[in-house]
C-alpha cells in the first residue's frame, strides 16, 4: 500500500461506525467512509468537538452540520497550499490520500534532469498540477468544470506557482486528447483521475468502465520517445488495483514500461493501522 504519511495539516484521528474523524488545519470533520464496516468505541474527544459533521441523506447526497466550520480555509502540504471549502457532496477539495502519488512523480522529474511536459487530466483543483510544477515540470491542466480549474488556479496563486508554465483548460478530457492527438502533441507524463461517472462541460456523459481502456490507450499516443512515467488512479466501487496493471499494461506494450498498482491509504493515528482510499496503477519507462 502507497501510505501518504507526510502531511503536518491533515490527518485522520480515528476511524469506527462508517465515519472517520479528521483533522483538516484548525479544524475536525466527521465524514461517512463506506471502507469504514468496524464498530470500534469511539474514545477520541474529537467525536464530540466537531467543527463540521456531514450526513448523508436517505434520498441520496447530504448536508453539513457546522459548529465552528467556516465558509473556506487552507491548508498547506510542503511549499503548496490549498483552499478548503466543505462540498455538499462531503468532499473539501482535497484528496490528501493522493500526497502518497504526488511525492512519488515528483521526485521523478526532479530527477529526470531534462524538460517533462505532463498532461494532468480530470484534474480537479489542481493537487497533482501544482506538484509537478513545483517539481519543475510544464503541465497542461484538463478539467470539464471551470469552477474546479479556477480553484486549480487560486491554489497554484497562494502556493507561489502562477507564473510557472502550465496551461488551464476547461474542457471535456476525452475530445481534448484527440484533438492533441491530430496537432501531433507529446508528452513525458501523464496522469489521470477519471470519475466513475461524470459529464463534460456541454452534458458528455462519462462512464469509466465504457470508456477507461479507450482513453489510455488514447493518451498512450501522446507520449514522447522519452516518456517518464504514466498515472491513473481510480475510486471506483469494486474496481481492484490488478485492473489498472492490465490496462496499463496493454495500453503501453512495446514501450519497456514497468507497471506496479497498489492501494492509496492513509494512517489512522488512534489504530496506528492504514485506511485504504483507493487505488493507483504506476507505469514508469
Amino acid at each position: 500500500m502507497w501510505t501518504a504519511d507526510n502531511w503536518k495539516d491533515f490527518e485522520v484521528l480515528d476511524a469506527s461506525g462508517g465515519e472517520r474523524l479528521e483533522r483538516w488545519g484548525d479544524y475536525l470533520l466527521v465524514r461517512p467512509d463506506p471502507q469504514v464496516i468496524w464498530n470500534t468505541e469511539k474514545n477520541d474527544p474529537g467525536w464530540n468537538h466537531f467543527s463540521g459533521r456531514y450526513h448523508r441523506s436517505s434520498k441520496g447526497g447530504g448536508e453539513w452540520e457546522s459548529r465552528n466550520l467556516p465558509e473556506t480555509w487552507q491548508i498547506s502540504y510542503g511549499s503548496l497550499s490549498f483552499h478548503l471549502k466543505p462540498f455538499a457532496f462531503k468532499h473539501t477539495g482535497v484528496f490528501p490520500e493522493q500526497a502518497a502519488n504526488w511525492d512519488w512523480f515528483s521526485e521523478r522529474i526532479r530527477n529526470a534532469g531534462r524538460p517533462v511536459r505532463v498532461l494532468n487530466l480530470f484534474a480537479y483543483t489542481g493537487g497533482a498540477t501544482l506538484s509537478a510544477l513545483a517539481a519543475g515540470a510544464s503541465v497542461t491542466h484538463v478539467d470539464a468544470s471551470k469552477g474546479m480549474v479556477n480553484w486549480a488556479k487560486e491554489n497554484a496563486a497562494s502556493s507561489g506557482l502562477a507564473e510557472r508554465p502550465v496551461r488551464w483548460l476547461v474542457d471535456d478530457c476525452i475530445k481534448f486528447v484527440q484533438r492533441e492527438l491530430r496537432r501531433g502533441s507529446r508528452y513525458e507524463a501523464v496522469i489521470m483521475d477519471p470519475p466513475s461517472y461524470g459529464r463534460g462541460p456541454k452534458g458528455e456523459i462519462w462512464k469509466i468502465e465504457d470508456e477507461i481502456h479507450s482513453l489510455i490507450l488514447s493518451c498512450a499516443g501522446l507520449l514522447s520517445d522519452e516518456p517518464l512515467f504514466f498515472l491513473v488512479n481510480s475510486y471506483t466501487t469494486g474496481q481492484q488495483p490488478g485492473v489498472l496493471t492490465y490496462l496499463l499494461a496493454d495500453s503501453l506494450k512495446g514501450r519497456g514500461a514497468e507497471i506496479t498498482s497498489g492501494e492509496l491509504g492513509l494512517p489512522v493515528r488512534r489504530s496506528g493501522l492504514i485506511l485504504p482510499c483507493g487505488c493507483a496503477g504506476r507505469a514508469v519507462f
